[in-house]
């Protein structure tokens, strides 16, 4: 057993290209999983920095000086968040407090169903199951409004940390989008010279999570939008915060659109019962997933992440269990960086296998050549 983990060692941490990678990696998931909730505000900025370098870039090829396209994007960063501040957080905010309002009557009526189906089913369920299911409910929304009570409590303090976070996020945006070159350059001053390995998975890494950003902002709009107006048209309550959920859900696959049957069917129970208008709430929110599964995510993310299902769920479950909602937000890029370099890492090891014996056995050489006889050489030199 010791000598196959000698070999494996041998074979796969010899190649000072494969550790430089393997040190970056451990380096960048210990620095984040330690540190990472201090320097949230420093991650947020670099992530908005990150998406906005491609409009930055996009405006430098029209040759705009890069101070300049900075700017322009800067200004335009600014212009969303004191929209989304003003304009849409005020209704959210008013329908969050509606549904908190409304939060017992509800709670009442679920109680009120629960209890009539020992009634209805009596062969499937009975009432020491239901009254067992009540106690769960309730401690848990005991618990839920215990929570909602110390944040209140702490209003002050959270108060607090959204105005540092608005004054740091931008500003750190900022820098970031305007000192790209040189902060790059200073960070790679720390990084060994040989690193070809480690660069080749950062550019097709990049290139995968790039194209995968772009392709979901695009997601989200589209099924936020379609899921606002068709929400509106059906006339649902909370159809903004709903459709605000159902866009974000897209960033968590296949288990965000599933989950989202949850509040839209609770929402529609309690506003028409079981009846014609909850089908059809159900079904208009099948159709828009399944036009976005079948057609929105193979027009923009085609080819961009080639992942399969079931690794994406694990992805989800494994960085969701690590890193909570962010790592659930970012499960597919981290996959795709996992993907990356373990297809750079087999791939890098291979090559050197078959370089070896090609070292080994050099192509043949003069000397290897029949040594010309002295009859052929006076032919020669004559």
């Amino acid at each position: 057993m010791i000598q196959l983990i000698k070999n494996w060692l041998t074979r796969y941490l010899s190649d000072p290209q494969l550790v430089i990678l393997g040190f970056l990696l451990l380096f960048g998931f210990l620095f984040i999983f330690w540190l990472g909730d201090m320097l949230t505000p420093a991650l947020i900025a670099l992530i908005i920095a990150y998406i906005l370098d491609g409009l930055v870039e996009l405006l430098i090829r029209i040759r705009l000086p890069r101070l300049i396209a900075v700017l322009l994007v800067f200004v335009f960063f600014m212009a969303c968040v004191v929209i989304i501040i003003l304009g849409l957080l005020p209704i959210l905010s008013r329908q969050i407090g509606q549904l908190i309002h409304e939060l017992p009557d509800m709670i009442s009526g679920v109680q009120k169903g629960l209890i009539q189906l020992p009634q209805k089913y009596p062969d499937f369920i009975s009432e020491a199951q239901i009254k067992s299911l009540i106690q769960f409910l309730s401690s848990e929304l005991t618990k839920l409004a215990q929570g909602l009570l110390s944040w209140s409590m702490a209003s002050v303090k959270g108060f607090i940390a959204i105005l540092i976070y608005l004054i740091l996020v931008p500003l750190l945006v900022f820098f970031f989008l305007k000192d790209k070159t040189l902060i790059l350059n200073w960070c790679m001053g720390f990084l060994p010279e040989h690193r070809s390995l480690a660069t080749e998975v950062w550019r097709d890494v990049n290139r995968q999570i790039v194209n995968y950003i772009r392709g979901k902002m695009w997601e989200i709009l589209i099924i936020w939008g379609i899921s606002y107006v068709t929400f509106i048209v059906l006339n649902l309550q909370f159809a903004l915060l709903l459709a605000l959920f159902v866009g974000l859900s897209v960033l968590i696959p296949y288990i965000g659109a599933t989950v989202m049957y949850l509040p839209i069917g609770l929402i529609a129970y309690f506003q028409w019962g079981i009846g014609s208008e909850f089908v059809t709430v159900i079904i208009v929110y099948s159709i828009i997933q399944g036009l976005d599964g079948n057609l929105l995510v193979p027009i923009l993310l085609s080819g961009v992440v080639n992942l399969h299902p079931v690794a994406i769920i694990v992805a989800v479950l494994v960085f969701g269990g690590l890193w909570g909602l962010w790592g659930l937000f970012f499960a597919i890029p981290l996959a795709t960086l996992f993907h990356a370099v373990i297809k750079a890492w087999f791939g890098h090891y291979k090559y050197m296998a078959e370089k070896k014996p090609s070292q080994m056995n050099p192509p043949t050489s003069q000397k290897h050549l029949k040594k010309p006889t002295p009859k052929s050489q006076h032919l020669i030199s004559g």
